[in-house]
């Protein structure tokens, strides 16, 4: 509860209105926004430091966690499965994803610098963007893979081969970074010739679209339907997946077989509620119902505390890749060949 009182007393009044705007003149009375002023959270003096300090343990954290998975996937063949190829694909892109916004955010906190060029917006956009959909690909896609590890389980290794799953990563990858290139080309074209406040802690989509000049409710029409289309569809394939695996699991006789079966999808039906949850709150609802304050709050824990506690909630928190990191400690070896 500390942490989150603190990042409350984060949020206050936006100063949008002493913002002042950056423009270049061009033909005639034409004026353009060339940097635009990330507001991010308004924060009394005496905490400045202090959330800085904890943004950062949480940056550093997240890139030691998600760093330790891809190591043991990478290093020891006890780790190369489906289950562990899926962790080590999804803790590179938190790393990338936490990394799209923590740095320049940070920076913002303990400098009075707070500006974002136009080009490096547009394509910090892009980016959150684009990661934010490979995580909901790849949560879709571990969930399919815990349907086949608990109901087909003769046939897992048949089902989930290595072509399959890196055929299957690779949609993740191409999938993501192909979903938002239209919209994010019309937001390039869009006139920003007024205010360059964005009212957000990096540069939202929702937030920056509301401070161009021309029209933009097609482009908001297609931000809601891709994003709509994507969260939707692979929550669905979740909750099929999700489905199949409760009807198998109370099937079993024994209880300490449902238990042992229900451990194995805990960690993930968590993060899938994280996951899911938070960006269904921020995207899946019209423009005009959603506060900006509440939704700075809901991204953070959607760009921040997720890739941050998914490696915990994942793996380290996991007896096996605990006895591998204790004797990587005690001997200094990881790797059994």
């Amino acid at each position: 509860m500390g942490v989150l009182s603190l990042i409350r007393k984060s949020f206050g009044q936006d100063s949008m209105g002493s913002m002042k705007t950056a423009v270049s003149m061009g033909t005639g009375n034409d004026t353009r926004v060339t940097e635009f002023v990330l507001i991010g959270f308004t924060l009394n003096p005496h905490l400045q430091t202090t959330v800085f300090a904890l943004f950062l343990l949480i940056y550093l954290l997240s890139l030691f966690g998600n760093l330790v998975i891809i190591a043991l996937t990478l290093l020891d063949y006890r780790f190369h499965t489906p289950m562990y190829f899926f962790l080590s694909n999804l803790a590179f892109l938190d790393i990338w994803f936490i990394s799209s916004t923590v740095p320049k955010m940070l920076v913002n906190l303990v400098t009075k610098n707070k500006t974002i060029s136009f080009i490096g917006c547009i394509l910090q956009m892009y980016f959150y963007l684009a990661m934010g959909s490979m995580e909901f690909f790849m949560v879709a896609i571990m969930s399919v893979d815990r349907y086949v590890a608990i109901c087909q389980p003769l046939r897992y290794n048949i089902i989930m081969n290595r072509r399959s799953c890196v055929l299957m990563m690779l949609g993740c990858w191409i999938g993501g970074f192909l979903d938002f290139i239209l919209p994010t080309f019309m937001v390039f074209q869009l006139s920003f010739c007024g205010p360059n406040a964005v009212n957000h802690f990096f540069c939202d989509n929702s937030a920056l679209v509301r401070l161009a000049c021309s029209a933009t409710q097609k482009l908001e029409l297609m931000f809601f339907s891709i994003a709509s289309l994507v969260i939707l569809s692979t929550l669905l394939l979740t909750i099929i997946s999700y489905a199949y695996i409760v009807v198998t699991i109370l099937r079993i006789p024994s209880a300490s077989g449902r238990k042992k079966a229900f451990s194995t999808c805990a960690s993930h039906f968590t993060v899938v509620t994280i996951v899911f949850g938070s960006c269904i709150f921020i995207y899946v609802r019209p423009a005009e119902s959603s506060s900006l304050d509440l939704t700075k709050g809901v991204a953070l824990l959607n760009s921040v505390i997720t890739p941050f506690l998914n490696p915990f909630i994942y793996t380290l928190r996991n007896k096996k890749v605990m006895d591998v990191l204790k004797k990587i400690m005690s001997k200094g070896s990881p790797v059994e060949s």
